[in-house]
């Protein structure tokens, strides 16, 4: 599955990147298959998307559910909450 994956904020920073085109294999079906996918690139992306911080996700501008399945060409956003005072 070929999806545009964008990170914002603290993410670009950490991953030196703001957006990718990324092939997910086969099993890679939700945004949480995604996400760990991403982790097992190893370093900072395990670190950080390893499972102990939260994040927002949106795909095609529309915020989704870990568990929302993927569809072929989506571009998926991925972001830390934001709290604010």
């Amino acid at each position: 599955m070929h999806l545009k994956v964008l990170y914002f904020a603290q993410l670009r920073e950490k991953f030196g990147l703001a957006e990718e085109a990324v092939h997910a294999p086969d099993n890679v079906r939700t945004v949480a298959d995604l996400m760990q996918h991403l982790a097992t690139r190893g370093g900072v992306w395990q670190e950080t998307l390893g499972g102990q911080y939260a994040f927002r996700v949106a795909m095609n501008q529309e915020m989704v559910s870990q568990q929302t399945v993927l569809v072929e060409g989506a571009e998926v956003a991925i972001f830390r909450p934001v709290t604010g005072g």
